[in-house]
């Protein structure tokens, strides 16, 4: 059982949200606004945030990014659940620090897959004190951060960790997005959106390639799709 906390203004989301996941056996706060968001993140951390953007005051996007930055919460996986449905506003979502983005209206066993997607526990517990190195690149696994000599400790959202702990898990092996969407994210074959992919690796590239235009850590197999590349022997 996962404590989630759904932040939306209409009443009646609020409610069909909050019946869905309680159903699945999840313990569900809700709040109306980003400052009450605030408070009820403060009363107890949840474990996922299902939230949306077009709220009064604080938007979705601008309290997504806001939490991002601080340390303790950084990490939270956050769905964003939205009327905005155009592939922009998809992208800016991600961008703002979402780990993934489903559009309203939804279908609920939509709704279910995506939070136990976002839920499954990576890292296992045994690996939680351990270092991935890959070349240049080292992953720490319990503190979600990834250094490269220029940059010490950058710190990754929790899918950002996902994809790049999986392509270095597996270096010198072009992954497709496909592939990508099915072992990262978990989505049941043939679902989930390619542009979640894309997203993300713009985003890690942002944050750990000297030149995201030429990147060095995160390679584009045309055709095909992405490679972490291991040292060469």
């Amino acid at each position: 059982m996962a404590h989630i906390l759904i932040v939306d203004d209409d009443a009646e989301i609020l409610g069909t949200v909050w019946r869905a996941l309680s159903r699945e056996g999840h313990d569900i706060a809700l709040a109306e606004s980003a400052a009450q968001a605030r408070e009820r993140i403060a009363q107890r951390r949840p474990d996922l945030i299902v939230l949306d953007i077009m709220m009064p005051g604080e938007d979705g996007l601008t309290f997504c990014e806001s939490l991002r930055q601080d340390e303790e919460y950084r990490t939270i996986p956050i769905l964003f659940l939205s009327a905005k449905w155009r592939p922009d506003d998809i992208v800016r979502g991600l961008d703002a620090g979402g780990d993934d983005y489903l559009t309203k209206p939804f279908e609920l066993k939509e709704l279910n897959a995506r939070v136990r997607a976002l839920l499954r526990r990576i890292p296992p517990p045994e690996e939680k004190d351990n270092v991935l190195k890959v070349g240049e690149l080292e992953l720490d696994l319990g503190t979600f951060q990834v250094s490269t000599p220029a940059r010490k400790n950058i710190q990754l959202t929790s899918t950002e960790y996902r994809l790049l702990h999986h392509l270095m898990l597996h270096p010198n092996r072009a992954h497709s997005v496909r592939e990508l969407l099915d072992e990262v994210w978990q989505y049941p074959s043939g679902t989930g959106d390619p542009d979640l992919v894309r997203a993300h690796i713009r985003n890690l590239r942002a944050k750990i390639e000297p030149d995201s235009r030429t990147p060095r850590y995160i390679h584009t197999i045309h055709g095909v799709g992405y490679m972490v590349k291991g040292s060469e022997k």
